[in-house]
């Protein structure tokens, strides 16, 4: 995602999310992104950024494409998802939620997303999915060709998303919600959001796409704009961007959907490997196994790297990156100015002999050729909160 959103749209035809009128309210720079109109910036896109590392930031993704997955039981529609992605969703326990992929039969991504199991016995069966934002209709398009008789998907399109992200969200969200408070990284759980007006009931997990530890609240689109006003009233909390967010992301080292994976990516060129479970590896019987796990055995020809270049100006994707006599080894797929690393940094595809980190390259843009060097990821620790509340502050 660029800081200016999609090249072209037409306004009128943008869709809102629930929170369009406090966007506006706010003063957020509203831009066209994946068909709506969303707020690119608030304060500013630096000033977000170090918030949200500081303290908390409140981040409206309600364009995210949040489905449920339903079956006679648990193990009826975690089976019929597993035939689609390389993960154990069998052994998905209750209340803990799941990074994977939808694949192609060629070993591509068709979309990276989220999947939950609720510690409900009610929800048995049913599993809640978060799919990004510009795919999301090719997904459901995907998978109701493949879904087996009595496995449906529904859309929940009278909810909104919101994430709180950053140190300050766990003492935030434990005075609105103590429930959420106790989740530990990749939990999940229903539960009630006390305002004035009354409590609602949210659907609440914990992990974040900032690297810094925070939570994702489903709420009904109706009472969307009451939480976040409750959130945005807490000193510690104010509102992000879109812009901040990918700059947030891309410090984490972590892959934006179009940018740095696509349907011809696998996910081991993409550093994605752990998203295939160890006994689906035994099995082989996910789309595109074989390619997978050839390329587990043998090594990619390609892989996804960290890269910092040696300027103060920002490399942009589709930037070429060269190796020995300006030979082509590879491509940028994603880069900025990172705030708290205080320096350009950026992601890209180069030819596997040139993937070890302190290798030097080239960047060739608009602006000519300039060293860079290949690094480790993510460029700034993950900050994750593990079991039992602690904090993490390793990769």
């Amino acid at each position: 995602m660029s800081d200016a959103g999609d090249p072209v749209a037409d306004p009128s035809e943008l869709k809102h999310t629930p929170l369009f009128d406090l966007h506006r309210e706010l003063g957020g720079r509203m831009v066209p992104f994946a068909g709506y109109a969303m707020p690119v910036q608030f304060e500013g896109i630096i000033a977000e950024h170090g918030w949200t590392r500081e303290k908390a930031g409140l981040f409206d993704v309600s364009h995210m494409g949040q489905r449920f997955l339903l079956g006679p039981d648990h193990e009826t529609a975690a089976k019929a998802l597993e035939a689609v992605t390389p993960g154990n969703l069998c052994g998905l326990k209750p209340g803990r939620q799941r990074y994977t992929l939808l694949l192609l039969d060629n070993g591509g991504i068709v979309d990276d997303f989220m999947v939950a199991r609720s510690p409900d016995p009610d929800d048995e069966g049913s599993l809640f999915l978060v799919f990004n934002a510009a795919r999301k209709d090719i997904d459901d398009a995907y998978l109701a060709e493949r879904l087996p008789e009595g496995v449906t998907l529904a859309a929940a399109e009278d909810r909104a998303l919101l994430a709180l992200q950053g140190p300050a969200a766990h003492e935030v969200m434990a005075r609105h919600c103590p429930q959420a408070a106790e989740l530990s990284f990749m939990g999940v759980r229903s539960a009630a959001f006390a305002l004035p007006q009354g409590a609602v009931d949210i659907h609440v997990s914990r992990s974040g796409y900032t690297g810094e530890d925070g939570f994702e609240i489903s709420v009904p689109a109706e009472r969307a704009e009451a939480v976040a006003r409750a959130l945005l009233a807490e000193e510690a909390v104010r509102p992000v961007g879109l812009g901040a967010r990918d700059s947030l992301r891309l410090e984490a080292g972590l892959p934006l959907y179009g940018h740095d994976i696509d349907e011809t990516t696998s996910p081991v060129e993409a550093g994605l490997a752990f998203a295939v479970a160890k006994a689906r590896r035994e099995s082989a019987d996910f789309p595109g196994a074989e390619r997978i796990l050839a390329e587990l055995a043998e090594g990619p020809s390609r892989q996804r790297v960290g890269l910092r270049p040696a300027g103060r100006a920002p490399v942009r994707e589709g930037a070429q990156i060269l190796g020995e006599s300006d030979a082509l080894i590879g491509a940028v797929t994603s880069g900025s100015f990172a705030p708290t690393v205080g320096a350009p940094i950026a992601m890209g595809y180069v030819d596997r002999a040139y993937a070890e980190p302190g290798t030097k390259v080239q960047l060739a843009g608009r602006r000519g050729s300039e060293p860079a060097e290949i690094v480790a990821m993510p460029f700034v620790p993950h900050r994750y909160r593990r079991s039992g509340g602690k904090q993490s502050g390793a990769a």
